[in-house]
């Protein structure tokens, strides 16, 4: 075989390390590259800016969250973005707003009243350019005086996680109505299963994801039930009694070992790995405990070693059917005595499109406050629902302190600790 002369050696060497100079800056400008942040969005402020924002919320850990920090990142990369956990945040962000070190974006609850609204900018206004028709108009909280101080960014709901292994195994159909809930019941424990519902047993949530959506369609749009209820006046807890007599007539057909749901220490974790034990049918739990069910796969011995499909549905209240209360989860809002205010806006701006939350709630298997709900597979049934049975609890009207004797209520009379009378008769005064 003829040798190459010294010339070509050293041109052939050449290439080598030129197609190596190669790969190695395609890998560094691509190997982490994120998705590409959202179509249309781009950058208003001066893009070499430099500055800090900090986020702070009542998570542990947020990387659905610092998963948008990185995305920003491709317009602003000198803006350093933290989010910060604050331990029993409800108590101490009013003290952390007004200290040296204020953060320049929050969590808000649904609960919050317009006071605890004193310290976040107006959203709404037109120079932010913040796209909130993006987010479903009876999600968005207006002020007093028509601001918008809070944006919506999870939402969640209350339904059964199922397993529909389970249901697949003994030929049974996934339950729509409230008889058939009955009828899969009643198959599910001829077949072996002592409880083919259960659910956390504490405060007000046995059978919460039952009673309260339905109590909610019994109230809403009805001004004098309302009316009655906020006012607390003797006969308004009548407005309760065909709700307590759905609690009532269910518990009593012997399909929930309270026992059982007594043993669940809590309404997250415990809630999660007790389901995935793979002998619970039906596991009744808010959209806020399904979002930790993917990363807790893994945390089952159970589930790890026999993996069975699961779905969140609504819990059939009615011959017509179950319903999709929506209740916003967590809101962002900006101090408007922020250091770097333009750029706390301008990353609202980045984020509040139906992408970029969309995103954010299929990573945290969240409800999308989005007018767009594509929602995780998980959710499915829920997309599914007549627009008739979706009720936002934002649009209620009713205050707290109704609000939680009918939670309370219904928690008594589901575990016989009193009937439907008594609970209608200590209406007011319930623990």
């Amino acid at each position: 075989m003829k040798k190459l002369g010294m010339k070509w050696k050293l041109i052939a060497l050449a290439a080598v390390i030129l197609l190596a100079l190669a790969a190695v800056l395609y890998f560094a400008v691509f190997r982490n590259r994120q998705t590409p942040p959202a179509a249309g969005f781009s950058a208003k402020l001066d893009t070499k800016t430099e500055c800090t924002l900090n986020v702070v919320g009542h998570y542990e850990n947020f990387e659905a969250l610092e998963a948008e920090f990185n995305r920003f990142s491709e317009f602003y990369p000198n803006v350093e973005m933290n989010y910060v956990y604050l331990d029993d945040y409800k108590n101490i962000i009013s003290t952390a707003l007004g200290s040296s070190e204020a953060p320049d974006i929050f969590f808000t609850y649904p609960s919050w009243t317009d006071a605890e609204y004193e310290a976040a900018e107006n959203l709404a206004d037109p120079k932010l350019g913040i796209n909130l028709g993006c987010i479903r108009e009876s999600l968005v909280y207006k002020d007093a005086a028509g601001n918008v101080p809070t944006v919506p960014i999870y939402t969640t709901t209350y339904g059964m996680l199922v397993n529909e292994d389970i249901f697949e195994k003994e030929k049974i159909t996934v339950p729509k109505t409230y008889q058939e809930l009955l009828s899969a019941c009643e198959a599910l424990q001829k077949a072996g299963y002592a409880s083919p519902v259960m659910a956390y047993n504490n405060g007000s949530d046995m059978l919460f994801p039952m009673f309260y959506p339905y109590f909610c369609a019994q109230v809403m749009g009805n001004g004098e039930a309302l009316e009655k209820m906020n006012a607390m006046t003797p006969d308004a807890a009548e407005y309760m009694r065909s709700t307590l007599e759905l609690a009532d007539d269910f518990m009593k057909r012997g399909y929930v070992d309270l026992e059982s749901c007594n043993e669940i220490k809590n309404n997250y974790e415990a809630v999660i790995l007790r389901f995935f034990e793979g002998d619970v049918p039906m596991m009744m739990a808010s959209g806020n405990t399904v979002s930790g069910t993917g990363k807790r796969e893994s945390k089952s011995e159970a589930f790890t070693a026999h993996p069975f499909r699961y779905s969140f549905h609504p819990v059939p209240s009615t011959d017509q059917g179950g319903y999709f209360l929506n209740i916003v989860s967590i809101g962002f809002a900006v101090n408007k005595n922020s250091a770097n205010l333009a750029m706390a806006n301008e990353f609202m701006r980045f984020l509040v499109s139906t992408e970029e939350l969309n995103r954010m709630a299929k990573a945290k298997r969240m409800v999308t406050p989005c007018v767009d709900m594509s929602l995780d597979g998980v959710y499915a049934a829920f997309g599914q629902m007549d627009s008739g049975r979706i009720i936002n609890q934002s649009e209620l009207g009713l205050t707290d302190t109704p609000d939680t004797q009918v939670r309370k209520a219904g928690w008594q009379v589901s575990n016989g600790n009193m009937t439907v009378e008594e609970a209608i008769e200590a209406f007011g005064t319930l623990k």
